[in-house]
Protein backbone atom coordinates (compact mmCIF):
# COMPACT_ATOMS: atom_id res chain seq x y z
CA UNK A 1 0.00 0.00 0.00
CA UNK A 2 3.06 2.27 1.08
CA UNK A 3 4.72 1.91 -2.94
CA UNK A 4 1.22 2.21 -3.96
CA UNK A 5 0.95 5.84 -2.37
CA UNK A 6 4.69 6.64 -3.24
CA UNK A 7 3.68 5.90 -7.01
CA UNK A 8 0.25 7.56 -6.79
CA UNK A 9 1.76 10.66 -5.56
CA UNK A 10 5.15 9.88 -7.68
CA UNK A 11 2.71 10.33 -10.96
CA UNK A 12 0.70 12.89 -9.40
CA UNK A 13 4.05 15.49 -9.33
CA UNK A 14 4.81 14.62 -13.15
CA UNK A 15 1.25 15.73 -14.11
CA UNK A 16 1.23 18.77 -12.13
CA UNK A 17 5.10 19.68 -13.34
CA UNK A 18 3.87 18.87 -17.13
CA UNK A 19 0.77 20.93 -16.92
CA UNK A 20 3.31 23.74 -15.37
CA UNK A 21 5.64 22.65 -18.39
CA UNK A 22 3.28 22.66 -20.69
CA UNK A 23 1.89 26.71 -19.92
CA UNK A 24 5.19 27.70 -20.01
CA UNK A 25 6.28 26.18 -23.38
CA UNK A 26 3.24 27.30 -25.36
CA UNK A 27 1.82 23.69 -24.93
CA UNK A 28 5.17 21.87 -25.25
CA UNK A 29 5.61 23.11 -28.53
CA UNK A 30 9.11 24.61 -28.21
CA UNK A 31 10.55 21.98 -25.52
CA UNK A 32 8.79 18.38 -24.49
CA UNK A 33 11.15 16.91 -27.98
CA UNK A 34 14.02 18.19 -26.59
CA UNK A 35 15.16 15.21 -24.34
CA UNK A 36 13.46 12.60 -27.16
CA UNK A 37 15.57 14.09 -29.92
CA UNK A 38 18.60 14.59 -28.26
CA UNK A 39 18.05 10.04 -27.28
CA UNK A 40 17.66 9.53 -30.92
CA UNK A 41 20.30 11.40 -32.35
CA UNK A 42 22.18 9.40 -30.10
CA UNK A 43 21.22 6.41 -31.35
CA UNK A 44 20.72 6.84 -35.07
CA UNK A 45 22.29 9.90 -36.25
CA UNK A 46 20.94 12.16 -38.62
CA UNK A 47 22.25 13.05 -41.97
CA UNK A 48 22.68 16.88 -42.73
CA UNK A 49 20.80 18.27 -45.70
CA UNK A 50 22.66 19.53 -48.57
CA UNK A 51 21.42 22.98 -47.94
CA UNK A 52 22.37 26.30 -49.66
CA UNK A 53 23.23 28.97 -47.35
CA UNK A 54 24.52 32.38 -47.29
CA UNK A 55 27.45 33.57 -45.37
CA UNK A 56 28.05 36.70 -43.14
CA UNK A 57 30.63 37.74 -46.26
CA UNK A 58 28.24 37.18 -48.82
CA UNK A 59 29.50 33.83 -50.16
CA UNK A 60 27.19 30.87 -50.75
CA UNK A 61 28.01 27.90 -49.16
CA UNK A 62 26.58 24.06 -49.21
CA UNK A 63 26.73 22.28 -45.87
CA UNK A 64 27.70 19.23 -48.17
CA UNK A 65 30.75 21.27 -48.86
CA UNK A 66 31.80 21.51 -45.20
CA UNK A 67 31.83 17.31 -45.23
CA UNK A 68 35.28 15.60 -43.87
CA UNK A 69 35.50 18.24 -40.98
CA UNK A 70 33.74 18.19 -37.33
CA UNK A 71 31.49 21.20 -37.40
CA UNK A 72 29.44 22.63 -34.59
CA UNK A 73 26.40 24.13 -35.15
CA UNK A 74 23.74 26.23 -33.04
CA UNK A 75 20.41 27.87 -34.49
CA UNK A 76 19.80 31.66 -33.75
CA UNK A 77 18.49 34.76 -34.84
CA UNK A 78 20.00 38.14 -34.49
CA UNK A 79 17.25 39.87 -32.37
CA UNK A 80 17.71 37.42 -29.76
CA UNK A 81 18.88 38.31 -26.42
CA UNK A 82 18.50 35.24 -24.12
CA UNK A 83 19.74 32.01 -25.50
CA UNK A 84 21.55 33.17 -29.00
CA UNK A 85 23.51 35.52 -26.49
CA UNK A 86 24.87 32.54 -24.08
CA UNK A 87 24.86 30.58 -27.82
CA UNK A 88 27.56 33.26 -28.81
CA UNK A 89 29.13 33.34 -25.97
CA UNK A 90 30.44 29.44 -25.85
CA UNK A 91 31.36 29.65 -29.56
CA UNK A 92 33.64 32.67 -29.07
CA UNK A 93 35.07 30.57 -26.03
CA UNK A 94 34.69 27.16 -28.47
CA UNK A 95 36.99 29.64 -30.98
CA UNK A 96 39.63 30.02 -28.71
CA UNK A 97 39.71 26.43 -27.06
CA UNK A 98 39.54 24.86 -30.71
CA UNK A 99 42.63 26.76 -32.08
CA UNK A 100 44.69 24.35 -33.56
CA UNK A 101 41.93 21.60 -35.02
CA UNK A 102 40.15 25.10 -36.76
CA UNK A 103 43.71 25.68 -37.89
CA UNK A 104 43.99 22.60 -39.50
CA UNK A 105 40.75 22.47 -41.24
CA UNK A 106 39.58 19.53 -38.54
CA UNK A 107 36.80 21.59 -37.40
CA UNK A 108 34.28 24.60 -38.34
CA UNK A 109 31.86 26.41 -36.09
CA UNK A 110 28.13 27.37 -38.15
CA UNK A 111 26.00 29.65 -36.35
CA UNK A 112 22.55 29.22 -38.72
CA UNK A 113 19.87 31.77 -38.61
CA UNK A 114 16.33 30.84 -38.67
CA UNK A 115 15.01 34.24 -39.37
CA UNK A 116 16.67 34.67 -42.86
CA UNK A 117 14.09 37.22 -44.32
CA UNK A 118 15.94 39.45 -41.59
CA UNK A 119 19.12 38.40 -41.01
CA UNK A 120 20.82 39.98 -43.97
CA UNK A 121 25.22 38.92 -44.06
CA UNK A 122 25.42 42.24 -42.65
CA UNK A 123 23.42 41.42 -39.42
CA UNK A 124 24.73 38.04 -39.49
CA UNK A 125 28.46 40.11 -39.43
CA UNK A 126 27.56 42.28 -37.14
CA UNK A 127 26.11 38.92 -34.58
CA UNK A 128 29.77 37.66 -34.97
CA UNK A 129 31.70 40.82 -34.12
CA UNK A 130 29.94 41.28 -30.66
CA UNK A 131 31.58 38.23 -29.64
CA UNK A 132 35.02 39.68 -31.06
CA UNK A 133 34.99 36.17 -33.48
CA UNK A 134 38.58 35.64 -34.39
CA UNK A 135 38.27 33.96 -37.80
CA UNK A 136 37.11 32.00 -40.71
CA UNK A 137 36.65 29.13 -37.96
CA UNK A 138 33.12 30.53 -36.90
CA UNK A 139 30.87 30.98 -39.62
CA UNK A 140 27.51 32.85 -39.86
CA UNK A 141 25.17 32.09 -42.45
CA UNK A 142 21.12 31.79 -43.43
CA UNK A 143 19.56 29.55 -45.67
CA UNK A 144 18.95 30.50 -49.18
CA UNK A 145 15.16 29.83 -49.71
CA UNK A 146 12.20 28.63 -47.36
CA UNK A 147 12.38 25.47 -48.61
CA UNK A 148 15.83 24.96 -47.32
CA UNK A 149 15.01 26.30 -43.70
CA UNK A 150 12.22 24.35 -43.39
CA UNK A 151 14.50 20.86 -44.23
CA UNK A 152 17.47 21.87 -42.03
CA UNK A 153 14.73 22.31 -38.88
CA UNK A 154 12.92 19.31 -39.96
CA UNK A 155 16.51 17.53 -40.41
CA UNK A 156 18.37 19.45 -36.88
CA UNK A 157 14.78 19.12 -34.69
CA UNK A 158 14.69 22.63 -34.37
CA UNK A 159 11.24 23.83 -33.21
CA UNK A 160 10.66 28.24 -33.45
CA UNK A 161 7.47 29.31 -32.27
CA UNK A 162 7.05 33.65 -32.60
CA UNK A 163 7.00 34.99 -28.66
CA UNK A 164 4.30 37.30 -30.36
CA UNK A 165 6.75 40.20 -29.05
CA UNK A 166 8.57 40.14 -32.76
CA UNK A 167 11.04 37.41 -31.24
CA UNK A 168 11.48 33.76 -31.04
CA UNK A 169 10.93 30.82 -28.83
CA UNK A 170 13.08 28.25 -29.54
CA UNK A 171 15.10 25.16 -28.07
CA UNK A 172 18.62 25.41 -27.97
CA UNK A 173 21.87 22.97 -28.17
CA UNK A 174 25.00 22.91 -29.87
CA UNK A 175 24.99 20.12 -32.58
CA UNK A 176 27.66 17.87 -33.00
CA UNK A 177 28.45 16.90 -37.32
CA UNK A 178 30.53 14.41 -37.68
CA UNK A 179 33.03 14.42 -40.87
CA UNK A 180 30.63 11.90 -42.05
CA UNK A 181 28.12 14.86 -42.10
CA UNK A 182 25.87 13.00 -40.22
CA UNK A 183 24.47 14.58 -36.36
CA UNK A 184 26.06 12.47 -33.85
CA UNK A 185 25.55 14.51 -30.47
CA UNK A 186 23.22 17.58 -29.59
CA UNK A 187 25.13 19.24 -26.30
CA UNK A 188 23.91 21.61 -23.53
CA UNK A 189 25.39 25.10 -23.84
CA UNK A 190 26.65 27.33 -21.02
CA UNK A 191 28.23 24.15 -19.45
CA UNK A 192 31.46 24.35 -20.79
CA UNK A 193 33.48 21.79 -18.81
CA UNK A 194 30.69 18.95 -20.00
CA UNK A 195 30.78 19.99 -23.08
CA UNK A 196 34.71 19.96 -23.32
CA UNK A 197 34.50 16.53 -22.00
CA UNK A 198 32.10 15.56 -25.16
CA UNK A 199 34.48 17.15 -27.63
CA UNK A 200 37.65 14.97 -26.63
CA UNK A 201 35.41 12.11 -26.21
CA UNK A 202 35.04 12.06 -29.81
CA UNK A 203 38.12 12.81 -30.97
CA UNK A 204 37.80 16.48 -32.07
CA UNK A 205 39.91 17.87 -29.89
Amino acid sequence: MSALRTSSASVALVLAGGALLAGATDGFQAFTSEAARRVAVHERPVMVPPVALETQAGDRINLAELRGKWLLVDFIYTGCRTLCLSLGSDFARLEGELTRPIASGRVQLLSISFDPSHDSPRELAAYLERFHRRGPGWLAARPTNEAGLIELKRRFGVTVVPDGLGGYTHNAGIHLVDPQGRIVEILDFGAQQPLMQSLRRFGVM
